[in-house]
């Protein structure tokens, strides 16, 4: 009885760490595989990275401007204005956007479109055996597809982070208009609390995301089996292990900067 226990729960956790691992080696051999001469992935790097922009660009515009309106625009507006600090919102979005909800929504956004593109595009290639007609070709997978696609998406993150940043702050901007809010004091707290360190932490964090997404997803993509389904299979596993993923940094990434960094706790 125990150990009939023991090997259901040891099992699926024995799965979970032999993929983490396998992911850690396919992480470390796409920047080794990315540094190392020649660099023949350039004219893919270009097709990915502007097939990312092509599909995020909308959808990530209306989320942003969505949530950013709805949560901390609307919601802290009107507690705000409950203890007349209605101009405190600008301070607010340096905290609220800047630091979390632009990356985050980025990250989702990029996973949730550009990454199950990636997956479902590598695990057709994978169970139409066209991955292994290529090792046997003498050409490498990771350097020829996983490589542009990781550099791809840390770029394309860490650029749409300003976007979404950028369009936060329009979301922002209505809520504080609607609330009869003077913008003169939203720009005013706005820039009095935003600091560099604020900036350049949301474009690192965000771009580590990317890199999160990308391993993930090819990963899922290369190692899909079991035709249609299959790949379906593999989409699906995709975005959910890389919303675990990139969760768990988040926090770890935000504890560290606020450690490191305890100046910007402080709201002016």
């Amino acid at each position: 009885m125990v150990r009939s226990v023991a090997e259901r729960i040891g099992g699926p956790t024995r799965h979970v760490l032999e993929e983490f691992g396998d992911m850690m080696i396919l992480a470390g051999r796409t920047v080794f595989s990315a540094l190392r001469p020649p660099y023949v992935y350039g004219g893919e790097l270009v097709s990915q990275f502007l097939f990312v922009l092509r599909l995020v660009w909308f959808p990530l515009l209306v989320s942003t401007v969505a949530i950013d309106y709805g949560a901390p625009g609307l919601q802290a507006a009107d507690f705000l204005r409950l203890f007349g600090a209605i101009d405190f919102l600008g301070g607010f979005f340096v905290i609220e956007v800047v630091r979390e909800i632009a990356p985050l929504t980025t990250a989702i956004v990029v996973a949730g479109v550009g990454g199950t593109a990636i997956t479902a595009d590598l695990g057709a290639r994978k169970v139409r055996e066209e991955l292994d007609a290529l090792q046997v070709l003498g050409v490498d997978p990771v350097k020829n597809l996983v490589v542009p696609r990781f550099l791809s998406l840390v770029l394309v993150t860490g650029l749409f982070n300003i976007y979404s940043i950028l369009f936060g702050f329009f979301g922002g901007i209505i809520a504080e208009v609607e609330f009869g809010g003077p913008l003169g004091a939203f720009w005013n707290r706005l820039f009095s609390n935003a600091t560099v360190t604020d900036l350049w932490g949301s474009v690192l964090k965000t771009s580590i995301f990317g890199a999160i997404i990308a391993i993930v997803c090819c990963y899922k993509g290369m190692t899909a089996s079991g035709g249609a389904e299959g790949v379906g299979r593999a989409v699906n596993e995709a975005v959910v292990v890389a919303f675990l993923a990139f969760g768990l940094f988040n926090y770890v990434f935000t504890q560290t900067l606020l450690a490191t960094h305890p100046q910007i706790v402080i709201i002016k």
